[in-house]
């Protein structure tokens, strides 16, 4: 059985930030990345030494590269496609069923609509602005953009990414396809579309369902 691919667990805002270092950049591309992508990208080796000669702007390139070429351990690269495809050129395959066709893969998430919006909708690679506020099932709020006592309102502000480039977890990228311009949904998104086994610097637990109130503002 395939194992399922690794999701983002830095935000654009996180990796740019003191939060997250060169080094623990460099561990998650080792852990999640296929060797040849990591060789060619010139982060294949030790970590510290890696760290230290790279700059976090190259690092921060590569990650998300990572997530966009579907990079990962496991699968099979173009390289390795144009390969086989050199190699099997001469053999000639029976047709397959229809009925042989995989079946699509279950959404791991559920939305429930607070208030609707209007027909924008949104698609793949648009730059999108969002309001949200994170919690887990207990209630307690982990990550929010909206201004608090404790984040001044200055410092508030849209979250803005692409969408469906691997830039959030897959949750956000798969929900906010279904989203139109306007609209606030509640989104709760299981382990397996969220952070995983792993959690998330101490926030967020391991195997942890999430929820998210998402309220999309703009999308270009």
């Amino acid at each position: 059985m395939a194992s399922a691919e690794p999701v983002s667990i830095y935000s654009d805002a996180q990796l740019a930030s003191d939060e997250v270092s060169k080094k623990d950049i460099v561990t998650f591309l080792q852990e999640n990345g296929r060797e040849k992508f990591l060789r060619d990208n010139k982060v294949f080796g030790k970590i510290a030494s890696i760290a230290k000669g790279s700059k976090k702007d190259h690092l921060i390139e590569v990650y998300h590269k990572m997530f966009e070429q579907k990079a990962f351990k496991g699968t099979v690269g173009e390289d390795d496609v144009a390969e086989v495809t050199d190699k099997t050129s001469t053999v000639t395959f029976q047709d397959e069923p229809a009925a042989a066709a995989a079946a699509p893969e279950k959404p791991k998430y559920t939305k429930q609509v607070m208030k609707k919006g209007g027909t924008a909708k949104v698609s793949k690679g648009d730059l999108v602005g969002c309001n949200y506020t994170g919690m887990l099932e207990n209630g307690t709020v982990f990550d929010t953009n909206i201004a608090t006592s404790k984040k001044k309102k200055k410092d508030a502000g849209p979250l803005k990414f692409r969408v469906g480039q691997g830039k959030v977890i897959r949750g956000w990228d798969e929900a906010l396809l279904t989203m139109n311009v306007g609209e606030k949904a509640k989104i709760t998104i299981e382990p397996e579309w969220a952070y995983g086994r792993k959690g998330l610097d101490g926030k967020i637990p391991p195997n942890s369902t999430l929820i998210f109130e998402v309220e999309l503002l703009t999308c270009e």
